[in-house]
């Protein structure tokens, strides 16, 4: 458990030390040819995760991948149960995806550059004039054909008896969505929180469930659930959760 938990810590480190001169590289690249560059940062970034994954002993249960539309953008939306969430989901991710985080991730250098290469937003949710400035940029990455990825619980959920009650969907989440018409893609997360959460601060190895719901599409939903969608989706997944305990 130990070793693993440095093993991890190790391969981190490093990662973000030794990617420095790779990004460099990357945003010469860049300035030739966007796309490939994008998709080049993206792949390396999945590898580590799958790298991290491995070397924890975590074994991660994917299901409903063919509910993914594969050509065009999307908003994922999920339960928060550990920092686990984004590793075991982001080598999921065909196509380029930017989550949304919490602002106290751009303390970590190597690890602010990296996220911000890969469209990733910072959110204050102390600051109401900075989240909105964060769904309009959200917003814009869907314009632009790059999926987004946000937890609307906004913070983790720490209900280890109950995991499918979650914590009240943010409303103004769903606004990227709504403003874009792109689909919703709900995820049910499944045993991260038993990886590193549950036994700070060392790292378990363990079996984790990521299931991915039909698309939302907001046009088909009734009036009223459009007008509450963030309590809608919260349903969907806590539905989602319910059915994966069984």
């Amino acid at each position: 458990m130990r070793i693993r938990t440095i093993l991890i810590y190790a391969f981190f480190f490093f990662y973000l030390l030794l990617g420095l001169p790779v990004l460099a590289v990357e945003w010469v690249i860049s300035k030739f040819n966007q796309r490939l560059a994008d998709i080049r940062r993206l792949r390396m970034v999945q590898w580590a995760f799958r790298s991290i994954l491995f070397i924890g002993g975590i074994k991660v249960n994917v299901t409903g991948c063919e509910n993914v539309p594969e050509n065009e953008a999307v908003l994922y939306i999920g339960n928060h149960r550990s920092i686990f969430d984004i590793i075991v989901t982001y080598p999921q991710c065909r196509n380029l995806t930017g989550y949304i985080a919490k602002k106290s991730v751009k303390k970590v250098p190597g690890l602010r550059l990296w996220m911000k290469r890969l469209y990733c937003l910072f959110l204050d949710r102390d600051d109401i004039k900075q989240s909105m400035k964060v769904i309009l940029d959200a917003i814009e990455l869907i314009k632009r054909g790059i999926s987004v990825c946000v937890f609307p619980e906004g913070t983790r959920n720490k209900n280890r008896e109950r995991p499918d009650e979650l914590l009240q969907f943010k409303e103004g989440t769903f606004k990227i969505a709504q403003k874009t018409g792109c689909k919703i893609i709900p995820m049910a997360i499944l045993g991260t929180d038993d990886i590193f959460e549950n036994h700070l601060p060392w790292i378990h190895k363990g079996d984790v469930q990521v299931i991915y719901g039909e698309p939302i599409v907001i046009a088909d939903l009734e009036k009223e659930d459009q007008k509450h969608l963030g309590a809608y989706c919260q349903r969907v997944v806590s539905e989602m959760i319910k059915n994966a305990m069984k």
